[in-house]
């Protein structure tokens, strides 16, 4: 069944998949997605802590 991708919750859920799966650098970008669809800023920063690491977004 195909992943869907509705809420924070979900880019989470898949972030920690990604990290279980040992692809820290996916996990990283999905929780960033997370963090960035959050409105409380408090439970964003905590989702980004759970996934530690610079951020690898190239914006431009």
């Amino acid at each position: 069944m195909p992943q869907t991708f509705n809420t924070p919750a979900d880019y989470v859920d898949a972030a920690r998949e990604m990290a279980d799966a040992g692809r820290p650098v996916l996990a990283r970008l999905l929780a960033e997605e997370a963090a960035d669809r959050t409105p409380a800023p408090d439970a964003a920063a905590r989702i980004l802590a759970e996934f530690p690491g610079r951020s690898l977004r190239q914006e431009g």
